[in-house]
Parts: structure tokens; C-alpha cells; sequence
């Protein structure tokens, strides 16, 4: 009897072995299963994670190619208004540029700019009083408008920076 009661004992703990064995391979089934959902979710919330980094990115690459378009529109406006500028400085300088004269020349070539705007005023003036068209007479108010300012636009006297250091 001693001999059945220890093959009981042993029949016993093989069977709680393989019941351990059969729990603990289900529960790493159930553990691996529940892994892998989890895994599944933590790859979605990175999926969005990184949907919403890339929109971030594409928005900030967005605003600095419309930034550097800006740019680009400012340096060319500048590069305009610094060619204008060499044009009135070449016109200038080849206007005071006289040569060697005698002091009456100097001073008849020196009255023709101003002779020749009132001069231009005063055939604007004739237009104006004796056409019926306004487009003429607005085309002369232009030309004339146009020639004063080019001619005396730019004669005010240059300030003068102190270079402080």
C-alpha cells in the first residue's frame, strides 16, 4: 500500500506539472497575445505621433519657403531701386560734368534746366486753356510734372553722418 499511495504522490505531481506546464503556456499565450495588442496601439499612437510631426514639419517647411520667397521679392525690389538710383547718379554726374569753360558758359548751361521747365510749364498752361480734351491736357500736366521732378527731384542737399566710434 505504501507503493500505491507513493505512485498516487507521483501521479499527483506529474499531473500538477503538466497542469503547471499547461497554465504557464497559456498564460505566455495570453501574455504574448496581450503584448502584441499593446504593441499595436503603442505603433498607432506613434503612427500619429509622427502624422502630426510631419504636418508641424511640412507647415514650418511651408512658411520658410514663403519667407525666403519674401526675401527674394525684397532683394530684387532693392536691386530695382538701386539700379534707378545709378541711373539719377550717372544723369547727375554727366549733367555737372562741364569740362574746362569760362564762368559765363558754366552759367547760361547751368539756366538751361530751369528755363526749359518754365518753359514746359507755360506750353502746359496754353494747353490746358485752349483744349477741350482732358486727356491731352492730362498728358501734359504729366510730362511736365514728370520733367520737374526728374530735374530738381534730387537737388536738396545730402545729409551728413557722423561716424561715431
Amino acid at each position: 500500500m505504501v507503493w500505491q499511495s507513493e505512485s498516487k504522490e507521483i501521479m499527483a505531481s506529474i499531473l500538477n506539472f503538466g497542469l503547471d506546464a499547461a497554465a504557464g503556456g497559456l498564460f505566455g499565450i495570453f501574455g504574448t497575445a496581450l503584448g502584441r495588442v499593446a504593441g499595436y496601439f503603442e505603433r498607432k499612437q506613434t503612427f500619429h505621433q509622427e502624422e502630426k510631426r510631419w504636418g508641424h514639419e511640412l507647415k514650418l517647411h511651408e512658411l520658410q519657403m514663403k519667407a525666403k520667397k519674401q526675401e527674394t521679392e525684397l532683394e530684387l525690389a532693392l536691386e530695382a531701386q538701386k539700379g534707378s538710383w545709378r541711373g539719377l547718379e550717372a544723369s547727375l554726374a554727366a549733367d555737372a560734368n562741364t569740362g574746362l569753360a569760362s564762368q559765363w558758359v558754366i552759367n547760361m548751361l547751368r539756366l538751361v534746366r530751369p528755363c526749359l521747365t518754365l518753359l514746359l510749364w507755360l506750353i502746359t498752361a496754353w494747353i490746358f486753356s485752349r483744349t477741350q480734351d482732358t486727356h491731352i491736357a492730362n498728358a501734359a500736366v504729366f510730362a511736365a510734372t514728370a520733367a520737374t521732378l526728374w530735374w530738381f527731384g534730387d537737388r536738396a542737399p545730402k545729409p551728413k553722418y557722423k561716424i561715431i566710434s
